[in-house]
């Protein structure tokens, strides 16, 4: 007989079942097990844990464990609990597969990986020639309230970071800088990185966590809904109703954006230049405008565009993705946001080699 007196809770922790496992596996095994309860005070789910390890305990050892005696709501709950047993492999076991058998996994999801990516991008150009040839179907004012979304509502939080960024750049360069006397090629440095580089990028990572976020938060919560699947039985392609606008929206807006970034971004060198370097404002802008080449301002916009539609697509892929629980939303939106990061460094890098060849 176990005898289980005094307060049972989790506060005071679970009393280890390692004495009656003693007495199970000792010389002389009892045939059965039973309960004295009499002097048990409050209880919660440790001794419901506690019970349930014995049971198990006896049940493997062949002993009958007779739990008469315990509290009716304790044999309630022990019952309901064991109504639906244990899915078979239900507990995650540790990976015992070979290194090579996992490396070979990897990449063989990330090709699948890859080649769902070009597919999805693919059937976007597709939708964009349904588009020039009128036979899209998609509501323009759903267009119309997305570059709200992407173009206006998003300026603030553009506007904060691109001053930041020309305000970090200014400082770096003004240390180094003022070591020769060559303060005045601040707005040189400012100016050809906020352009170049520093607008498009910062612009399109600041819209991957935005807006990319939140089209793969839409559309998986339209997917876990059956909206999706309601457009498909409609006989509407929801890569039309809902994907070619979102794309549209931010590849007009992002250039947009882009150079509202360098006008800043130049600003916030400017406020370094102006207000701590005693550089006059004709000074630095008359530089700044010597250093800034046509081609530095086309390869930014351009840039931002190509981010723009990788950040729309990768997106919407997760949201379309998207498995029919809130914990897949949630896990769709933080993987659209890494990888549109990633498509945007991936890709800024290779614009990099592709200017330097062409002597941009």
């Amino acid at each position: 007989m176990i005898r289980l007196a005094g307060a049972w809770q989790l506060a005071g922790g679970i009393p280890s079942a390692e004495p009656v496992e003693r007495e199970l596996t000792g010389p002389a095994t009892p045939r059965g097990v039973d309960f004295d309860t009499r002097d048990l005070g409050e209880w919660d789910t440790s001794l419901l844990t506690f019970v349930t390890r014995v049971t198990t305990l006896c049940r493997e050892r062949g002993v009958e464990a007779d739990r008469a005696g315990l509290p009716a709501g304790v044999r309630r709950l022990l019952t309901l609990a064991e109504t639906v047993p244990e899915k078979k492999d239900a507990r995650a076991a540790g990976d015992t597969r070979s290194l090579l058998a996992r490396v070979g996994d990897a990449a063989r999801t990330a090709w699948e990986e890859t080649t769902g990516s070009v597919a999805f991008l693919g059937e976007i150009v597709l939708a964009l020639g349904r588009l020039v040839t009128g036979r899209a179907r998609y509501r323009r004012s759903d267009l119309l309230l997305f570059i709200q979304q992407v173009g206006a509502e998003a300026l603030g939080i553009v506007t904060l970071i691109s001053f930041l960024v020309g305000l970090i750049l200014a400082f770096v360069g003004a240390v180094q800088l003022e070591q020769f006397g060559a303060t005045i090629y601040v707005a040189d440095l400012v100016g050809i990185a906020m352009v170049r580089e520093m607008g498009a990028m910062m612009t399109g990572i600041v819209m991957a966590g935005r807006t990319g976020a939140s089209y793969a938060a839409q559309l998986g919560s339209m997917k876990v809904n059956q909206e999706i699947d309601a457009l498909t039985t409609m006989g509407i392609s929801p890569l039309d109703f809902l994907v070619l606008p979102r794309v549209l929206a931010l590849c007009l807006m992002m250039p947009l954006l882009c150079l509202y970034a360098d006008a800043v971004g130049i600003l916030g060198g400017a406020a370094v230049g102006i207000g701590m370097l005693d550089l006059s404002a004709t000074t630095y802008f008359d530089e700044t405008f010597a250093a800034v080449s046509l081609g530095n301002l086309v390869g930014g916009v351009v840039k931002a565009t190509t981010y723009g539609v990788l950040i729309a697509a990768a997106g919407c892929r997760r949201g379309m993705q998207s498995g029919s629980s809130s914990s897949a939303v949630g896990d769709a939106t933080t993987s659209a946001v890494v990888t549109g990061i990633v498509l945007i460094i991936v890709t800024c890098g290779g614009y990099a080699v592709v200017f330097y060849l062409l002597g941009i």
